[in-house]
């Protein structure tokens, strides 16, 4: 089985650590360390729930996606990860069944997965990522 699970649903957020203050209160659990992941321009919190997380991003630079997409749309969910056992692979079979990524590699990510969008416009408009643990 190539998808294993929801890895976590992530929102886009101004203030990561105002909303962090906010989901901790409605969850009840402590988030843990930011992270910064560089390749996609983002400071990362997560909320662990059992078998899946809840994400907050927030842009690192103006120019990034996560910054312009609350620019543009207001805070709110961004996207949903899946996690997936063998990424490339996974990655091929979508494309030739006519799915494309939003980048032609693949990227790490935060907690040091292996990463990778499908272009909304090929998923009814939901961000997908791939992911995948690494060893």
């Amino acid at each position: 089985m190539m998808f294993k699970k929801i890895d976590h649903i992530a929102i886009a957020v101004n203030n990561i650590e105002k909303s962090a203050k906010l989901f901790e209160k409605i969850l009840n659990v402590a988030a843990s360390k930011t992270e910064i992941v560089k390749s996609e321009k983002v400071k990362t919190k997560f909320f662990h729930l059992s078998d899946s997380k809840i994400e907050l991003i927030e842009g690192t630079e103006q120019n990034s996606t996560v910054a312009k997409f609350v620019k543009k749309k207001g805070e709110g969910i961004h996207h949903i990860a899946i996690e997936v056992d063998d990424i490339q692979k996974e990655i091929k079979r979508l494309k030739k069944q006519g799915f494309n990524t939003i980048k032609n590699t693949v990227s790490k990510g935060a907690n040091g997965k292996l990463i990778s969008f499908l272009f909304p416009k090929d998923t009814k408009g939901v961000l997908i990522e791939l992911c995948q643990k690494t060893n």
